[in-house]
């Protein structure tokens, strides 16, 4: 007869698991990808190494959980921000300043989601990743130029463009440890306005 796990196992298990990946964040926020051994994580969330394989074949499936972990908050975060925003403009710039402002207070972990070398499997994440951004980018465009604010384009290459321009905007201000937000987040802002036809910042009020 197989073995079944009794409830109590299982959510034994499963709180093991949490911690597992609670303890993967802080040291993927302090440490990125590098410092995310199966051993370094295991020893913060104090447990034995080998009970990491109870829950993950390998680094790789552990780090490809930790990423999809990540970005969902981010998306999450980004996607409540534009609900609270009434035009497409704003939106767009919903958008680019809670992304921008969530990386910039947490540098290292922004730069190990967008940027530091990682395992095939976390790039095939971040394609999945930059998709979800210019889906969520393209629908506001879309909605503009339905509405005749935005001169002809389109919305699905202007939004792939944007997210890899604001992406790779970033990576400098983040390896230098997530400097001057102040200054960053109205530069993107402005630059994406006008990358969509916008001319006047303002008008995104």
């Amino acid at each position: 007869m197989a073995y079944r796990r009794t409830p109590a196992v299982q959510a034994r298990l499963d709180a093991q698991r949490q911690a597992v990946l609670l303890a993967a964040v802080e040291l993927l926020s302090e440490r990125g990808y590098g410092g995310c051994s199966m051993a370094a994580v295991a020893h913060r969330a104090g447990i034995a190494t080998g009970s990491m394989y109870q829950h993950f074949a390998g680094k790789a499936e552990l780090s490809v959980e930790l990423f999809r972990l990540t970005v969902g908050r981010e998306l999450a975060a980004v996607t409540e921000a534009v609900g609270r925003e009434s035009t497409p403009h704003r939106r767009m710039a919903a958008i680019v300043e809670t992304f921008a402002a969530r990386a910039l207070r947490a540098p290292r972990l922004a730069y190990a989601l967008l940027a530091e070398p990682a395992d095939a499997v976390v790039d095939a994440e971040r394609l999945v990743f930059r998709q979800a951004f210019r889906d969520l980018f393209a629908a506001q465009i879309s909605e503009a130029l339905a509405d005749g604010q935005l001169p002809p384009q389109e919305a699905a290459l202007t939004a792939a463009a944007l997210v890899g321009a604001v992406g790779e905007a970033l990576v400098g201000p983040l390896a230098a440890g997530g400097s001057r937000p102040d200054d960053v987040i109205p530069a993107l802002v402005s630059f994406t306005l006008r990358a969509l036809g916008e001319p006047d910042r303002d008008r995104a009020g």
